[in-house]
This record gives structure tokens, C-alpha cells and sequence, in this order.
């Protein structure tokens, strides 16, 4: 979480983290700023959204919860509003293969799901169809989503794309963006599945804003 202010990806108390734990999984609490976080204010969860902390979870602990039980390969799930993503979800459009490193996601495409009220199942359900075969979406005049097998990668990935999105909102500027080709883009999620950043890796080593 603090993570996610230090690189620009959230602000005050937006965002959320989550991780699968044990027989349910953990994720932050709600309204508690990052910088006074505590592991002690980690609320752990059952898959059936039953807890027994004293603070709240996550407004959106449902799409936690629901990405985690339907993507087994996903151990960790990053949620923010980052100033390029969200700009292209409140405009509701899906980010087109502008760059290679949109293979990072495991498709050709972010998509962009459907506006809903944020932490309903609504909007839950309309974030796991746009992460079908992917690993980050945006969330229509919301944010984004990020997830991976870690903590680390999710946040390798949200920070990938938002340099994404910030580079196709330049091109636009500058002219029309030529789009790689969804075959091209494939043969790239193949030669990613050993990209990325390691688990013995040092944060430092990834996380620049770059």
C-alpha cells in the first residue's frame, strides 16, 4: 500500500491489496491511510466474506475474494486509481496493443469492464469477465486492477500499466499509434512467461516509476 503512494499509483486512502492466505485470504482495511498502516490491521477473510477483525475491509474486499477463488494461478490481487488509467476508464476504453509490454497482461488488449457502483458484486462480476485470460483490467470511471501469482508481480504489472496507458495517451497527442498485431503480441505472452520480476528479487530492483 505504501508502495503504491511512493509510485505514484494511488493517493490518500484509495486502493486496495489483497493476498490469498491460508484457507481464505488477507486484505487491507478500509480508510485507513497507507503511511499508518499496521500488519495488525490486516483483515484476514473467509471465501465466504466472513471476518472477525475489528476494522471493516476493503469496500471492495467482493472482487478480491471472487478474483481469488476463480483464478487459482492468482495468489495476490492491487487495486488503484492511477492518473492514466483511470483517465482512459472514465473515457471507457480498452488500451490496444500500442506497446509490446501489453503482454505483460497475457493478451493483446486491457480491457476496460462496465461502470458499476464500487463494492457491489456488480462490479465484481464485471471485473472477472474483463480478466478473462488477462492479469489486469480497468474498471470504467474507477481505476485499474492488477494481479499475479505475488504481491511483487501484481505491482510490477499495475506499474507496467500505467506506463502503458501514459505512453498511448502521449502517441495520441503526437499523432495515430500503430497497433502490433494480436499474433505478434501472443508469440510476446509466450517469451513473458519467464519475464518479470523474480521472488528473491529486492523491491528496488523493479519498482521504479520508469
Amino acid at each position: 500500500m505504501r508502495d503504491l503512494l511512493r509510485l505514484g499509483l494511488s493517493q490518500g486512502t484509495s486502493g486496495n491489496v489483497s493476498v490469498r492466505f491460508g484457507d481464505g485470504f488477507l486484505v487491507t482495511p478500509s480508510g485507513i491511510p497507507a503511511e499508518t498502516l499496521r500488519p495488525e490491521n490486516i483483515v484476514a477473510m473467509t471465501w465466504e466474506g466472513e471476518h472477525s477483525h475489528p476494522l471493516s475491509p476493503s469496500s471492495e474486499w467482493r472482487f478480491h475474494r471472487d478474483i481469488l477463488a476463480a483464478r487459482p494461478e492468482i495468489g495476490a490481487v492491487v487495486h488503484a486509481h492511477p492518473t492514466y488509467c483511470t483517465a482512459f476508464a472514465i473515457c471507457g476504453r480498452e488500451i490496444p496493443a500500442v506497446h509490446y509490454m501489453i503482454a505483460a497482461v497475457g493478451g493483446p488488449t486491457i480491457r476496460c469492464a462496465p461502470y458499476a457502483p464500487y463494492g457491489t458484486q456488480e462490479l465484481s462480476t464485471s471485473a472477472l469477465a474483463a480478466l478473462e485470460g488477462r492479469t489486469g483490467c480497468l474498471l470504467a470511471n474507477h481505476g485499474m486492477i492488477a494481479c499475479a501469482i505475488d504481491l511483487q508481480k501484481a505491482l510490477w504489472i499495475a506499474v507496467e500499466m500505467e506506463a502503458l496507458c501514459r505512453q498511448y495517451a502521449v502517441a495520441l497527442q503526437v499523432g495515430a499509434p500503430v497497433i502490433l498485431s494480436d499474433a505478434e503480441i501472443w508469440r510476446t505472452v509466450e517469451r513473458f512467461r519467464s519475464y518479470g520480476p523474480r521472488p528473491q528479487a529486492n523491491n528496488s530492483e523493479y519498482l521504479s516509476p520508469s
